[in-house]
């Protein structure tokens, strides 16, 4: 298991932005990916997002901009529930674990960058596979993995902290939100 533990959900931007900066610093292979839900209220399938709800997600995407200059990233359409991709994460990881993590970062970028709708087994189906995953794990989430899945959210909640990107050193620090890679390269001294 790796010291550092990273909370993150697909549909948050700073979560994809942490992602892409952890991963562009060599770090993510210190972290154990933990994915949670800070907005499980949200449809499947994705619904477009208008007036004040369209408002806030450009907003959203604007302050990642300015946080991660050269990220790439476009508006989505909305955001979707992400239980179905967290899901899809937990089987990689219990079935097909070299494959998790490169799910992960293409599953942010389907959403971030492409706007897809990451709630569509379909489109669970086609990532799974673009890893080199077996499409035999796409939506075969068990019992063990439906409580990992809790486990990962309950612990997150036994943080304090309601939002996400979170990392927790193995000291028990937090790094909340997304931060300057100086913040990040001290965290991880």
């Amino acid at each position: 298991m790796a010291p550092y533990t990273l909370y993150s959900d697909f549909n948050c931007p700073f979560c994809y932005a942490m992602h892409e900066r952890l991963h562009e610093m060599a770090l993510l292979d210190r972290c154990e990916w933990r994915g949670v839900q800070h907005a499980s209220h949200l449809p499947r399938p994705m619904k477009p997002w208008q007036g004040s709800l369209g408002a806030e997600l450009r907003h959203e995407v604007a302050v990642v901009q300015r946080l991660a200059p050269g990220l790439p990233i476009a508006l989505p359409p909305g955001k979707p529930n992400t239980r179905p991709a967290i899901e899809q994460s937990v089987a990689l990881l219990l079935r097909d674990q070299s494959h998790m993590m490169t799910f992960v970062r293409e599953t942010y970028r389907a959403f971030w960058c492409a706007g897809r709708d990451i709630s569509d087994p379909a489109v669970l189906r086609q990532l799974v596979e673009q890893v080199g995953g077996s499409s035999g794990i796409v939506g075969t989430i068990n019992g063990e993995g439906r409580q990992m899945a809790q486990e990962w959210e309950a612990a997150w909640h036994v943080t304090g902290q309601a939002g996400v990107p979170l990392i927790v050193s193995p000291e028990g620090e937090l790094l909340v939100g997304c931060v300057p890679t100086e913040e990040i390269r001290r965290f991880f001294a």
